[in-house]
């Protein structure tokens, strides 16, 4: 099997940021929680004593086992800046019916907008409109929604 499982995100408070990811994006509990520590995780992460608590969420539009948002919490981390142009992963996608009302509704639960909100056309026809945002710990989210 080969296949795509999750993407995490480390939160400073997962709980606050798992209600934000189920609420503005309608990601959905599969049951699946964690409350991790060990040996094992320690050498794993590199980290002694880690204690990682959180929960994967179902992504919208897809079947209740996979792909899945990781969002977990450890005891000890450490925060550096997000900013679009960073090298690594910039941001998180969802594909919406209504960027403003979504966009309102991020704003509404402790998010905030990073650009514009624009809409274009494709040389090929397509119209899109995107938007810019971080949700309520920061992470850069893209808002899109394509006719």
């Amino acid at each position: 099997m080969f296949r795509y499982a999750h993407t995490n995100i480390i939160a400073k408070d997962s709980q606050r940021l798992i209600k934000f990811y189920k609420e503005v994006f309608r990601c959905e509990s599969i049951g699946e929680t964690r409350d991790l520590r060990g040996e094992w995780l320690d050498r794993l992460t590199g980290i002694s004593n880690a204690h990682i608590v959180g929960e994967h969420l179902c992504l919208p539009g897809y079947e209740k086992d996979h792909p899945t948002l990781e969002i977990f919490s450890y005891d000890t981390m450490d925060n550096t800046s997000r900013v679009l142009n960073k090298c690594g992963i910039a941001h998180l996608a969802f594909e919406v019916d209504d960027v403003e009302m979504t966009l309102q509704l991020l704003l509404q639960n402790g998010g905030s907008q990073i650009g514009e909100l624009v809409k274009t056309e494709y040389e090929d026809g397509k119209k899109a409109v995107f938007v810019y945002a971080a949700d309520c710990e920061g992470n850069i989210v893209e808002i899109q929604s394509w006719s």
